[in-house]
């Protein structure tokens, strides 16, 4: 019989006789004081300990706070531009428009990188800068043309301003063609069409919405109001009382809220107009690209501005006079398409950001995302303020520009200096002008 082997211990073994566990050999590892357990070595510190994850709450606290400061600081920098003049604001829809195209094309801009494909970026901003060249020479030929038109310098560009865009835009044209490289055929053409997409979505309309400042300040600011207006209230009726979902595109838009900030945004389009409608700076479109709240601007009003007479009949049980602008009753259309149909314009670019799987177009604003995300409503209803400007309110009379841009265009030199004698004699006859002014024009024009 083999003799007990109670007193017999195994160095490898603990000495309380039980398997050591996982604990056990990550206790070891982490205290170095101990002698039954793996030392450290003496001149490697030790690790600081891991600050913890922030929760989901922390995190949402930070961009709240984040989203709100520059909440304040877009609202604060975008009113003191809109005090300072009219060249402002186009210098801060030039800036979102680059931006947004931008943020645009660089979605579909990576895969270009990776398959080494030379100036594909290079393009998107030539044809950026070209269509830019040719909507702002539109808008400055049609709102100043009383200025180009008898500048020595400027009259060629203004009278073949078409002619040299065409001319830019062909030699973009050209070049793409040229740089198409075999077996990326559909890739770079694809590439081209995004690009023109883009172009059509953002300066396009930016061009328009930059017509409507120069029509009057007004019609810039009033549907900008109204889509940021609407979007408040629709948040706030959502969370409110929001039960039906509204679109597969956006979870969290509820026909509860989309039809609470419609009714909302009516309420605040009236009274704002109200408002905005007593002072020129707003109503008047631009003579002086110098001008500010300060200096003001001086204009015959339009004639939806001014107050009219409208009467309830007696058989109503409510007769009586009561005087509103009609611009207080356009407004109300205003309001409804901010509100009905300006969002598709979010749910668009919604759709847009789940196709490529992206959150935001890009980083541009802390907190808010890119500049597209703020400015997916406002294209579309920039580019309906204008068209309904156009249509139903736009007065139309021939301007000095149009007198100027009619003689030069349509007029020999004979003729030209005709008109100018006429004048001459109209305004000596309405006494304008002295009678030494007149003999010596008339010496002038003989000499001719």
């Amino acid at each position: 019989m083999s003799k007990s082997r109670r007193s017999v211990r195994f160095q490898h073994r603990p000495s309380d006789g039980r398997r050591p566990s996982i604990s056990d050999a990550s206790d070891a590892a982490s205290d170095p004081g101990s002698p039954s357990k793996i030392d450290k070595p003496a001149t490697i510190p030790e690790e600081k300990p891991e600050q913890p994850p922030l929760t989901e709450y922390e995190k949402k606290r930070q961009t709240f706070i984040t989203r709100t400061i520059w909440t304040f600081v877009m609202i604060a920098g975008f009113f003191v531009a809109l005090f300072s003049g009219h060249i402002y604001i186009i210098g801060i829809i030039t800036t979102i428009q680059i931006i947004s195209f931008k943020e645009v094309i660089a979605i579909a801009n990576v895969p270009s990188k990776e398959k080494n494909i030379r100036f594909t970026k290079s393009l998107n901003w030539y044809f950026l800068a070209t269509s830019m060249y040719f909507f702002y020479g539109e808008s400055v030929i049609y709102y100043f043309k009383h200025i180009l038109l008898v500048d020595r310098v400027l009259l060629p560009l203004a009278t073949h301003h078409r002619f040299i865009s065409f001319t830019l835009y062909v030699m973009g044209f050209v070049f793409f063609v040229a740089s198409l490289q075999k077996g990326h055929y559909r890739f770079q053409f694809t590439q081209f069409a995004w690009t023109h997409m883009a172009l059509y979505l953002i300066v396009v309309q930016a061009h328009f919405v930059m017509n409507n400042i120069l029509e009057g300040m007004i019609w810039f600011f009033l549907p900008a109001a109204l889509v940021i207006t609407n979007d408040i209230f629709a948040y706030v009726c959502g969370i409110t009382f929001g039960r039906t979902q509204l679109i597969q595109l956006s979870p969290k838009k509820t026909v509860e809220g989309f039809l609470g900030a419609w009714v909302c945004t009516v309420i605040f389009g009236y009274f704002m107009t109200n408002i905005l409608m007593r002072y020129k700076y707003f109503t008047c479109p631009v003579n002086d690209l110098g001008s500010n709240v300060l200096t003001g601007l001086e204009c015959e009003p339009n004639s939806v501005f001014i107050p009219q007479a409208f009467d309830i009949p007696e058989w109503t049980g409510f007769g009586r006079t009561f005087y509103l602008a009609p611009m207080q009753l356009h407004v109300l259309l205003f309001a409804t398409f901010a509100s009905l149909i300006a969002p598709f314009g979010g749910f668009f670019a919604s759709g847009l950001k789940r196709t490529f799987k992206i959150k935001d177009f890009g980083e541009s604003i802390p907190g808010h995302g890119g500049i597209t995300d703020r400015m997916d409503c406002q294209f579309i209803m920039g580019f309906f303020a204008y068209m309904y400007y156009h249509s139903f309110l736009a007065v139309y009379k021939a301007s000095v520009g149009d007198i100027i841009e009619a003689a030069i265009t349509g007029l020999t030199v004979d003729e030209q200096l005709e008109v100018v004698r006429g004048l001459g004699k109209y305004l000596y006859n309405q006494g304008e002008v002295s009678e030494s002014i007149l003999e010596l024009l008339s010496a002038e024009l003989k000499r001719r």
